[in-house]
């Protein structure tokens, strides 16, 4: 038999009843979660929280009164863990990819919120960098600074300028570090869109390197261009990336 103690309970925050309505329904074929309550701006989240100490929040990114990170600098410590539902595509890219945040993208159904919960619940009580590092790092305009990634049931940072270089695989992508490797839930294209691209250079369609762990570029008898990393991996350059190397020698 079920007790309270044993629920996990959940918040639901979104300023559109008919979104909060959906949510309930499907929450209620989740047998160990516990609604507890229901929030539709910025500030009745903080309070809700506040009064009600759920252990995941299910939250909007856009809501009136106060933005998502606003939400998340505000919230009451130890913080609920947080799955943003977001109806705009946009907001559902590079950090959250990386394993930054978990999220949903409107309009989901019982699979896709019974995937994010069922991590969720497994990650409750395990250390975790803070919400709001990680979600002010995908809403930073400038270059990553750190990657999310996920080691077993822990989301840990890495710092960017650490990895060595970057290897795609269809939509996945592998950074490579002095440490070890680190599997990436996204396309390289959007990986490369916030890279420091003084630093970073696409030497290949499956490749990004990291110039200060390069040794060398080593031509071929074909003519044909090597980057030489510094720990003995040896990367193919293509024939158009050789040419914007070409450039940042002049």
């Amino acid at each position: 038999m079920t007790t309270e103690q044993d629920f996990v309970k959940v918040l639901i925050a979104d300023d559109e009843p008919v979104a909060r309505a959906g949510l309930r329904h499907l929450l209620q074929d989740v047998p160990w979660l516990q609604c507890v309550g229901e929030a539709a701006d910025g500030p009745a989240v903080i309070a809700a929280v506040q009064r009600l100490r759920p252990d995941v929040l299910l939250l909007d990114i856009q809501m009136p009164g106060c933005s998502g990170i606003d939400v998340l600098r505000q919230l009451p410590q130890p913080a609920p863990r947080v799955v943003f539902t977001t109806a705009y595509a946009e907001h559902a890219v590079t950090a959250f990819e990386l394993g930054a945040l978990d999220y949903l993208l409107k309009p989901f159904g019982a699979e896709r919120l019974n995937g994010a919960l069922a991590r969720v619940r497994a990650a409750l009580g395990e250390p975790l960098p803070p919400a709001l590092d990680r979600y002010g790092e995908m809403l930073a305009s400038g270059p990553m600074q750190r990657l999310f990634v996920r080691s077993g049931r822990i989301i840990q940072p890495v710092a960017v300028a650490d990895v060595l270089y970057f290897d795609a695989v269809g939509d996945y992508v592998t950074a490579y570090t002095a440490g070890g490797e680190h599997l990436l839930h996204l396309a390289l294209n959007r990986l490369e869109a916030r890279l420091d691209l003084q630093r970073f250079v696409r030497i290949h369609r499956a490749h990004i390197v990291n110039l200060d762990h390069v040794a060398r570029f080593r031509r071929e008898l074909d003519g044909r261009l090597t980057a030489v990393m510094r720990n003995g991996v040896e990367l193919p350059v293509s024939k158009a990336k050789a040419q914007v190397l070409r450039e940042l020698a002049c």
